[in-house]
């Protein structure tokens, strides 16, 4: 093995007292565990886990004289990973496809995706009876668990921001005998190694997503959903309300949508690019570049900038699709995370109910229950449904502004519903009510029945909603039932308008409507 004389070498990067400390804590590991033993850190998106394991690294070599090596799961962390270690003084090789082994003694350290590593190992053409240290990054990924046999003389070292499977069938305690917890994003945040993240959920009806066979939402469910007209125009208000003029990236989940979002907003002037694996090297580059040397820049994608993406100048995150998977949820607003000059906060737009799911990025979750039980915790997740339920529909900024004079605009269908048949009424008697107080909304800001039949167009959304939540009391949900009751709400609405709109204005106004 070739000398590297690592403790003249000049560290690339201070290390923070946290992870000064966390290392401190993992070589103590090292020093009482036995040499098969198997550790998970966790350590949050922004925290640097890249610097921390190239320190490892290097101290490993020089305190242990033997070889380490590195995983990643995609060619572009490999490339970043090999980077830093060089930083830090470590003589490394990546071990790709093409990879000519015969310098194998020259190098300490090898940088490896898990799929070559294991034809490499199968075809027995990597050495590694001297390799004592094995870091994975971003463990969770279960691919690497398949090159664990060969490594049965090696400590283990997993690296991740969320301890949590990628498969609920092979849970990360299985893999690794101690969770080691790093410090928590909170921690991070008030230290100011971190931004705080703004929160805006908007509530969207995800009913019609479906699950697939790794455990989250469809695309093709998803695409259906988020390439309506509907949800394009939800996004790029929600951006113009909060986010406008910010750095931005948008997450989706499939290209077809990201191209829709993408134009979008073109149509409504933004400066924005598509970006997803089918670019070429040189196009990502290009649109990377753009991207970070253009301040009111936006980026629309689909998954590929979740790990291994490092732009600290990014102001907003917007989650454009929903995810079952807590990781997913982390990676994603852990992209606007990073501090830059005097950068101290960034703004997160939910448009997949994942703040409900979840909870705000950087809760104070209970990593280690999470470790030894993720069936525990996964249970605990709400349902679509049941997020749903507790949604209190709220008017569209643009079109609240049309029903200025009204006080009260929520009507809560499930309490009219309980109170309507505790009194023995019929369920019919629920909308019947509901029509009269959308009637009253409008009269309210109406100097005419046609004013008020206008309105009564604008809140289609709403009456939507209202049905929605009345098919679930009832118990009644079938397509075409629902598609009619909405139908005949709309009817019964202008009808009632246009039968009761003279005597209910003079009602609310104390003088009949002005004719002129």
């Amino acid at each position: 093995m070739a000398e590297t004389n690592t403790s003249q070498v000049k560290v690339g990067k201070e290390l923070y007292g946290y992870q000064k400390d966390a290392l401190q804590e993992i070589f103590n590991r090292f020093e009482t565990a036995p040499k098969d033993y198997h550790l998970l850190y966790q350590l949050p998106t922004g925290g640097g886990k890249t610097v921390i394991f190239s320190e490892i690294v290097r101290r490993y070599i020089e305190k242990f004289q033997k070889k380490v090596l590195v995983l990643t799961h995609r060619i572009e962390l490999s490339k970043q990973t090999s980077k830093m270690l060089n930083e830090f003084g470590v003589h490394n090789k990546i071990i790709n496809s093409t990879a000519k082994l015969d310098d194998q003694n020259d190098f300490n350290c090898f940088v490896a995706m898990v799929e070559t590593l294991k034809n490499r190992l199968t075809d027995d053409k990597l050495d590694i009876s001297d390799i004592g240290l094995v870091i994975v990054d971003e463990a969770h990924y279960n691919s690497f668990t398949k090159i664990f046999k060969f490594f049965n003389d090696s400590f283990i070292l997993g690296v991740t921001a969320t301890p949590l499977s990628s498969n609920i069938k092979l849970p990360m305690y299985e893999n690794y005998q101690e969770l080691f917890v790093g410090e928590p994003i909170h921690h991070l945040i008030e230290s100011g190694y971190l931004a705080q993240a703004n929160m805006y959920s908007y509530n969207v009806g995800l009913t019609s997503l479906e699950v697939g066979a790794n455990g989250d939402y469809t695309v093709k469910s998803s695409e259906d959903l988020y390439m309506n007209t509907d949800m394009l125009t939800k996004l790029v208000s929600a951006y113009e309300e909060t986010a406008k003029g910010k750095k931005t990236l948008i997450f989706n989940n499939g290209i077809n949508t990201s191209i829709q979002v993408f134009h979008a907003f073109k149509k409504a002037g933004y400066p924005i690019a598509h970006l997803d694996n089918t670019n070429t090297k040189k196009e990502r580059e290009l649109i990377l570049k753009w991207f970070h040397k253009t301040p009111n820049a936006i980026i629309t994608s689909v998954s590929i900038l979740t790990t291994g993406f490092d732009e600290p100048s990014i102001e907003a995150i917007i989650l454009n699709r929903a995810t079952k998977s807590l990781t997913l949820y982390y990676q994603m607003i852990g992209r606007g995370s990073r501090i830059l000059g005097d950068k101290k906060t960034f703004e997160v737009i939910d448009l997949g109910n994942n703040f409900h799911r979840f909870g705000p990025w950087g809760a104070d979750l209970d990593w280690q229950k999470m470790f030894r039980a993720p069936d525990y915790y996964l249970d605990s997740i709400l349902s679509d449904e049941e997020i749903e339920s507790t949604f209190k529909y709220e008017l569209p900024a643009d079109i609240k502004k049309e029903f200025a004079k009204s006080t009260d605009t929520y009507f809560d269908m499930k309490k009219v519903y309980i109170d309507t048949i505790k009194a023995g009424e019929s369920s019919k008697r629920v909308l019947e009510k509901s029509i009269v107080h959308h009637a009253k909304m409008c009269i309210e800001n109406s100097e005419d029945v046609f004013d008020a039949l206008i309105l009564a167009k604008m809140i289609g959304e709403e009456i939507d909603d209202r049905i929605n939540r009345y098919a679930k009391c009832i118990s009644k949900s079938t397509h075409n039932f629902v598609t009619w009751l909405k139908d005949d709400y709309r009817k019964k609405l202008n009808a009632y308008l246009r039968a009761n709109f003279d005597e209910d204005f003079e009602k609310i106004h104390g003088h009949p409507p002005i004719e002129e």
